[in-house]
Order: C-alpha cells, then structure tokens, then sequence
C-alpha cells in the first residue's frame, strides 16, 4: 500500500506540474503574441512572430543550445535567449538531458546524403522520387560513373529548401519504411559544405571541372579551354574524372566558367565551378575533433602522461586482439568487432568517401580520406631504409601531400624508424597529419 499511495502522489505531483506548466505557457503566448504549435517531436514557438514581414532570415542565424534541463521550457527559455535579440523561431524538442547547457552555431545543414541507389537510375528519376515522399526539395546531385556516363555512382545528394525539411526528411527516409524502386536505401546527413569567405573566393582563378572521362588528357582539357580564348590557361592537373584549371588572371577563368559548363568532351557533359582553396592552417587534430588514442600516441613517440618518459613503438597487436577493441587507433567511442555473414544478406558496393571518418581505424585510411575531402591529390609514400648496428633493415616513409587548388607541395618523413613495411607507413602517415 505504501508503494501505491508514493504512486498515487508522484502522479498527483506530474499532474500539477504540467498545468503550471501549461498556464505558464499560455501565459507566454499571450504575453509575446508568438504561436506555439507541437508537430512531430518538437514544439515551435513562432516562426514568424507576430508582425514580421519579409522572408525569413537567411542561413547562419541559428543557433543549436543542447543538453537543456528536462525541466525547463519556453516560458523559462524565451526571457534568456531574448537577451541576445528578437527571437524568429524556438524550436524545443521532447527529448532532454544533462545539466549545463551547449550552445554553438548551427550548421543548419539542408543536405542529405542518399546510399545504395540503382546505378541506372537518371537525375529526373531521382528527384522525382524524393519529392514523392518528401517535402521541400531543391535539387539532387547525382554523379555520373567515371567509366560509364549513363550509369551514377550509387548514391546521391538531395537539398532541401530548409534544414528543418531535411530533418523531417531524413526520420522519413528511415532504411525501411521506404524502399524506391524495390530498394534498401541508406540515408544520413551529407557533410556540410565547406564555407569559402567572399573576399577569399574574388581572388581564387582555378576552376574545378568534374565528370570527365577517364581518358581524357591534361594537354586535352587545357586545349578545350584555350578555345574560347588561346594562352589564357596557365596549367591542367587532372585526377581520374575531375581535374583543376588554372588561369593566369581571374576575369578569364570567371570567363571560362561561363563558357565551358556543360561543355562536351570527349563524349562526356562537364561541370565547371570555381575551385574553393585550402586552408592548411586548419590542423588534422581539430579536422578529427581532437582526438588522438593512446595507441597512436604510443606510435609516434609521445611523452607519458604520468613520468613524461618517451613510450616505445611496440609490436603492433594481431588482427584478432586489433578487432576485438584493444590497442585500437580509432577513437573510444567506436565500437570494432566482427559480425557473421548469414545466408540471405545483401551487400551493396559503396565508396569508402560516402563513409564517416569512424569507420577508419589506421591513419594510412584517414589520410587518404582527408586528402580527397579537400580535393588534394592521394598521398604519395616514396620508402626509404638504412641498417641498423645490429644489422636490422629499418624502414622510413617520405610521404608527399600536394594541393591541386594551389598546386602547393608538401613533404612528411617522421624522425623513427621502424622494423616492418606496415608500422612505418602508418607512423608516416599519423605523422602527416598531426602536421597539416
């Protein structure tokens, strides 16, 4: 009986609560005139508040506050965020925790990226799709198989006109619940685009130009944009079906833009942009959220913690202690382990760059990923040996890193030496980049 009567109260109490909370609300709304509507897993308080003309405001006006007490709500929230300025829209959602509260620019991302696509399937087909069972589509990106051109490359990205019809998109796409054209698809958030200041891109005179065949030649696309005006094109560095155009001066590449987009070579429709440049100053630590595992760290050499003591470079862990979690360079909070194959299981081709950087263990892999993201070259290993006074074979690896947007080169070589093919590569490469 105790335990029901403690029952009874702890729901006499919630009951309470909530019709405090609720005439507190109410008495927001009526205070501030903004609406208050609860849909799909959130509550929107305005958007627009009363009185707003005009659209809405642009792109990098939102802020994501995170980790809010279960607690606490609109009528507490609006008079704390109202101190920084006029509130457009508060969107609080029905799932909290934590104590203190986060509070970071939001990426408002309005991309996401779609898996597991029918290679044969064409852009029109795609966009229809989407639009069938979503709402607020732009635009999908689709990329055109760099060996054949009628076939995409499995996936595509889809744009949303806000990032609130992305979200709403994304829960509805769950793998599923909805299967175009008889097919499981795979759904999550594209990265977000990289942002290039107005001032940076005014001076940038490289132009990007993908969907190229993979037989076309440097001396071919340099002669194809020399065509609309000869001598203007300084240099062509191509990589399998992309390549990066530099001009001596900005107003003929802008020029060039223009013209060549849509342009057919050698068979294929090409896509022409201005190429976004690199900041190398942004390091590889702050690019993977900081996060260096003790065993990378006992890799290279760093000091310990506890005596500030040199760690020696071990014997790297087999394959089976390296899958079961231990010794592992990829960040704590990623689980490694083996699963069983069973009968019936469907396995889809993917690229490894449609992955997220969790899914890469050895720095070899995350170098690799790092350098398409920024649309450098791959990374070259040029190996090197010396003998050891015992007579060991030590191995080295020079590793060079070049950045086509700005056709800037960079060597690596780690100050170690290592007994086997496979530890001085990755030391190579964990070397690298740290110092990006």
């Amino acid at each position: 009986m105790h335990e029901e009567n403690k029952a009874a109260a702890n729901g006499c109490s919630k009951i309470r609560r909530g019709a405090q909370n609720g005439a507190a609300l109410l008495a927001l709304m009526e205070k501030t005139g903004y609406s208050m509507v609860q849909q799909n897993g959130q509550r929107k308080f305005g958007g627009p508040p009363p009185g707003w003309e005009g659209p809405p405001p642009p792109r990098g006006c939102e802020v994501f506050v995170g980790k809010i007490p279960r607690d606490m709500y609109e009528d507490e929230l609006v008079p704390v965020f109202e101190r920084a300025g006029k509130i457009y829209e508060l969107r609080l959602m029905m799932e909290f925790s934590g104590k203190f509260i986060g509070v970071c620019v939001s990426l408002d991302n309005c991309r996401l990226f779609i898996g597991a696509i029918p290679k044969d399937k064409k852009k029109e087909e795609i966009l229809n799709e989407m639009k069938k069972v979503t709402e607020g589509v732009v635009d999908v990106i689709v990329y055109p198989n760099a060996t054949d051109k009628t076939k995409n490359r499995g996936f595509a990205f889809v744009e949303y006109e806000s990032h609130r019809a992305a979200a709403m998109a994304r829960r509805r796409l769950i793998p599923g619940t909805f299967q175009p054209w008889g097919h499981t698809i795979q759904v999550d958030w594209a990265d977000p685009e990289k942002v290039v200041d107005e001032e940076t891109m005014q001076r940038v005179k490289v132009l990007y130009v993908r969907n190229l065949m993979i037989s076309t030649t440097e001396d071919k696309i340099k002669a194809e944009f020399n065509k609309f005006k000869p001598g203007v094109v300084e240099r062509v560095k191509k990589l399998r079906d992309y390549a990066f155009v530099h001009f001596f001066h900005r107003e003929d590449a802008v020029a060039a833009m223009s013209v060549m987009n849509g342009k057919c070579i050698d068979g294929a429709s090409i896509e022409v942009t201005l190429a976004k440049p690199v900041n190398k100053e942004s390091s590889w630590k702050q690019h993977f959220n900081g996060q260096i595992s003790p065993s990378s760290e006992n890799l290279l050499g760093f000091p310990n913690k506890e005596d500030g003591t040199q760690k020696p470079l071990g014997k790297p862990a087999s394959l089976s202690v390296r899958l079961n979690g231990q010794h592992s360079p990829a960040p704590p909070e990623v689980e490694r382990s083996t699963y069983p194959i069973f009968p019936g299981i469907k396995l889809t081709p993917i690229s490894m760059y449609s992955l997220k950087l969790s899914h890469f263990s050895s720095a070899v892999m995350h170098l690799d990923y790092f350098c398409h993201k920024n649309s450098w070259a791959p990374p070259e290993y040029c190996l090197y040996s010396t003998t050891s006074q015992d007579g060991k074979v030590l191995l080295v690896y020079k590793v060079l890193i070049s950045s086509i947007a700005d056709d800037s080169q960079s060597y690596f070589m780690p100050e170690k030496l290592c007994t086997t093919v496979e530890d001085a590569k990755e030391l190579a490469a964990q070397f690298t980049l740290l110092h990006l």
